[in-house]
């Protein structure tokens, strides 16, 4: 196939991204579905990978080498299954969704790749560009955060309404969206893995930054576990917080504590009842998101 920079007829973004939004779930492969399948042929083009540019919206900033090194083995052996969706711009074409395979084609010493033009605005491209990382890439928890407060401050929702629109539950955005108020050194050693989000979201919790800060070394010096942490800061009248921290429940109520927990630790809703557990998940994007946290193998 030769390479062809000119679309024969360039199409506008279409009713893929206003039906995505006006939908009550948002969902990235929804959209990009049906931009792809909408696409005839004749307009999927080779584009020269050395006159793309990264989406100025991607929220991730680190990818995972390995990673590209296992995607980048698999163009080679099969090329690009998924043409990736771009836009032209003054020099060449941003990216708009699809960077991973991007960068994983340049590891795989390709020359072009094939791709879909597209006409977006700037809010489009930030939307989408949020979108396909939140339900497709581990993002760092600060990543994440970020991520929310974009969407949120975008589409101008309520924390709740955004909870909804994304599968998630109310208090994981809610938790997520506090770390933005910690410490940027604090944020820094969220981002390394050096605290978790059950220490963070404690941390979150108070008021006074020095406080914040002294908490986090002692936390990653001594190797304090959560609930360490949660006893420390409740039991002491030093220690200033912006609302009670919950600490366990009695038996009755075992269930809720533990739906916080699940909910926290799969970034999704949780329901325990009548001896089940419901595990919300928004595609099989999203699924296979929740399988890797519980480290089981999809045959998917």
């Amino acid at each position: 196939m030769e390479t062809n920079n000119v679309v024969p007829k360039r199409r506008a973004l279409g009713r893929g991204l206003e039906e995505l939004f006006n939908n009550e779930v948002l969902d990235y492969s929804t959209v990009e579905e049906k931009i792809i399948n909408e696409t005839p042929q004749d307009e999927i083009v080779k584009i020269k990978l050395s006159e793309l540019r990264a989406n100025p919206y991607q929220p991730r900033k680190v990818f995972d080498q390995k990673a590209l090194e296992e995607l980048a083995l698999s163009i080679k052996e099969h090329g690009v299954f998924q043409p990736i969706i771009v836009k032209k711009s003054i020099k060449g074409y941003d990216i708009i969704a699809g960077e991973r395979r991007v960068k994983a084609s340049l590891l795989a010493g390709l020359d072009e790749i094939p791709a879909i033009i597209r006409d977006f605005n700037d809010t489009q491209m930030m939307e989408i560009a949020l979108l396909e990382n939140l339900q497709r890439e581990n993002l760092t928890a600060i990543e994440e955060a970020n991520a929310y407060k974009k969407l949120q401050e975008t589409l101008t929702l309520t924390q709740e309404d955004l909870a909804k629109r994304l599968g998630k539950s109310r208090s994981h955005i809610t938790n997520m969206l506090g770390l933005l108020t910690l410490p940027e050194s604090i944020q820094a050693e969220i981002s390394n893995k050096n605290l978790s989000m059950g220490h963070a979201r404690v941390l979150s919790k108070l008021n006074n930054p020095v406080q914040q800060e002294e908490l986090a070394t002692k936390v990653i010096n001594e190797g304090l576990s959560v609930r360490q942490l949660e006893e420390m800061t409740t039991s002491k009248e030093e220690f200033t917080r912006t609302n009670p921290i919950r600490t366990h429940q009695p038996t009755f109520n075992e269930y809720k504590y533990l739906q916080e927990e699940l909910c926290e630790k799969l970034g999704t809703k949780v329901k325990i009842k009548k001896n089940k557990i419901e595990i919300n998940f928004v595609n099989n994007s999203d699924l296979n998101r929740l399988l890797e946290i519980m480290n089981i193998a999809s045959r998917g």
